[in-house]
């Protein structure tokens, strides 16, 4: 019995390994594609040619086909996605740096002040995100920068949760109460003590965030919020192919795909890592 239950665990071990594989694949090929692309033999993303409209994938040298005004879909793809990325990781990382902050916060002093951010946090998940862009895009514009703002401060509740929760486990422990014995400040303990303690399950948070923030950037686009073309990003290259579905249907398909090995990959190293650290984050 104990040699049949050691095989058993075989199978699982290989399937966990190969999860983390499988993402971290999928996230390189499109990261290293979209940074590659200004030294890969494309045509210039921006560049009309009126007469190479439509071309399908693999004529005359278009590898994905042509878009309605004859520019290449594999150079605006991955133009599109290295913006795109650009701003769902830079959005993650303010979104990361005030959620913790405010979740430290919140879990090491307690009182009035772990109050007042849980109900800021109940606020923030109260306001639906589409009409809090709508309205600061009619305020401030589409611009890069504000898109970035947006998605980065209206992301910050769930990384404040967690690092609230598991501040919560750590200032009960006895090196804790050490180091306030020994007169450290409440800035030294959250920094040097307790931050270093919250990396890995942030880093895991992190990671199963960054779909959504993907799957986010692009409903923007796609809905005419976001980037405006010509300058490509993932969701405006579906927007603007879906009045073509019937005569080019790989306008949609392949931003999609891309989109698509984003976010699966994201989730499944997300996973890996989550099972690999015994990490919890409710």
């Amino acid at each position: 019995m104990i040699f049949t239950g050691r095989k058993l665990t075989r199978p699982a071990r290989r399937r966990f390994h190969g999860d983390g594989v499988v993402g971290g694949l999928l996230i390189a090929l499109v990261v290293i594609g979209a940074l590659l692309a200004p030294w890969l033999p494309l045509p210039d993303p921006l560049t009309n040619n009126l007469v190479a409209m439509f071309q399908p994938p693999g004529s005359d040298g278009h590898l994905l086909g042509t878009d309605q005004l004859g520019r290449d879909l594999l150079a605006r793809i991955l133009s599109g996605a290295r913006l795109s990325l650009m701003v769902v990781l830079i959005a993650a990382a303010i979104a990361a740096v005030i959620g913790t902050l405010l979740g430290m916060l919140a879990g090491y002093l307690g009182g009035w002040v772990d109050a007042l951010i849980m109900r800021l946090m109940d606020i923030q998940l109260a306001v639906p995100f589409i009409l809090l862009i709508l309205l600061v895009m009619a305020l401030f514009g589409t611009t890069l920068s504000n898109i970035i703002v947006i998605m980065g401060v209206t992301s910050w509740a769930i990384y404040a949760r967690v690092a609230r929760a598991k501040t919560l486990e750590i200032r009960e422990l006895e090196y804790i109460e050490a180091v306030k014995a020994m007169g450290f400040s409440t800035p030294r303990i959250l920094l040097r003590h307790v931050l270093p303690n919250l990396a890995t399950p942030l880093v895991v948070l992190l990671t199963l965030d960054i779909p959504r923030l993907i799957v986010l950037e692009a409903s923007i686009g796609f809905l005419g919020m976001g980037i405006q073309p010509p300058t490509p990003t993932l969701g405006n290259l579906i927007g603007e192919g879906r009045s073509y579905m019937l005569l080019a249907q790989w306008l949609v398909f392949w931003p999609g795909v891309v989109i698509a090995m984003l976010v699966i990959g994201c989730n499944l190293l997300g996973d890996h890592l989550l099972r690999k650290t015994h990490t919890r984050l409710d």
